[in-house]
């Protein structure tokens, strides 16, 4: 393998330390081995006292990461396998990692940022957007469930606007992944370059202060009434409910959205999120995030949901059972319960 094709390119120049994720026609999604280097190199440079920064971009011109590797998790998910909930387990200690480490963690979130690259950006203590992100949970689509520890994220958004995003899987631009508090500072994408320089020779503080701009304006801002008025109900069918009977045009979209989405998937995204508001650190959040993504495994809705997307692409699911009013509390229990590997440590 040369150095171009490794997945993760890593360098270190002044006292800036590199990792440029380097899967650019999977927009890096993220596999095991990735996750894996990525934490081997956060401890090699936390260690290292020539290193005050570490940096994370994407290769190629379309994002940051797509997202963990779906493709495999499908694979995986059909034949019974065990190597998804392998791989979350260590991708969740790195997102939980990445939230403690204790240098500046620049994440520049350019182009699209989804699922596993929210996981790998968001929880960074600098986290840049340009005119070109375009930042996402948008799991439901493929019937699963925010995870990366995207419920704690999310669950602390202003308002509700968090389960807004949660439950239709919405992407958003710089000026509104600042409102929700997906990220610090907007950098026109022109400047990324300089920015990336300086960072080697001078203090992110430093350097961000330069080259931030002002966002472009949060359009969901204008929105917050009917979002916080809808999304504030008990139940997903009563959300949907109150979305259709407000007065604006995008609430009544919203609520076309939320009903394409995977029933079973909307009802446990909405447990979790209002789950994780209460719980008090993001490692708890991450563990119930675990339990969740391993339930989902034996979901048919996640196999038929990336069917849909990524496999066949014919954006026609059947989810199963269809409809919302057909999930039952039984059903979105069963994503809570502990594994069995708890119940062993008990």
């Amino acid at each position: 393998m040369t150095v171009t094709d490794d997945p993760v390119l890593l360098r270190t120049e002044g006292h800036a330390a590199y990792l440029t994720l380097n899967r650019p026609r999977a927009i890096n999604a993220l596999d095991h081995a990735m996750v894996n280097r990525i934490a081997g190199a956060l401890t090699a440079w936390e260690r290292d006292p020539e290193v005050a920064t570490v940096v994370i971009t994407g290769a190629g011109e379309r994002g940051l990461c797509a997202g963990g590797d779906i493709r495999s998790i499908y694979e995986d998910a059909r034949t019974g396998g065990g190597a998804s909930a392998a791989f979350w387990r260590d991708e969740y200690r790195l997102n939980a990692y990445i939230a403690r480490f204790p240098k500046p963690y620049v994440a520049i979130m350019d182009g699209i940022v989804m699922g596993g690259g929210v996981g790998v950006s968001a929880h960074g203590s600098v986290r840049v957007v340009t005119e070109r992100s375009r930042v996402a949970m948008p799991e439901t689509g493929i019937g699963f469930v925010p995870d990366v520890g995207g419920t704690w994220l999310l669950s602390r958004a202003p308002g509700l606007l968090g389960t807004h995003l949660a439950l239709t899987g919405a992407a958003v631009g710089a000026g509104d992944a600042l409102l929700c508090g997906l990220a610090d500072h907007f950098v026109p994408a022109e400047h990324l370059p300089a920015l990336l320089a300086d960072l080697a020779t001078h203090p992110a503080r430093e350097v961000l202060s330069e080259y931030a701009r002002h966002a472009p304006e949060a359009g969901l801002a204008a929105h917050r009434d009917w979002i916080d008025h809808c999304y504030a109900a008990e139940t997903v069918e009563e959300i949907v409910d109150r979305l259709l009977a407000r007065g604006e045009p995008a609430a009544r979209e919203t609520a076309g959205t939320i009903l394409a989405r995977s029933p079973v998937a909307l009802k446990v995204t909405l447990a979790a999120l209002r789950g994780a508001g209460e719980l008090a650190t993001l490692e708890q959040v991450l563990e119930q995030e675990y339990r969740v993504s391993c339930a989902a495994l034996s979901s048919p809705d996640l196999v038929e949901g990336i069917r849909a997307q990524v496999i066949d692409k014919d954006r026609a699911p059947r989810w199963s059972p269809p409809a919302l009013a057909e999930v039952t509390a039984e059903d979105v229990a069963r994503f809570f319960a502990p594994l069995r590997e708890e119940a062993d440590r008990t």
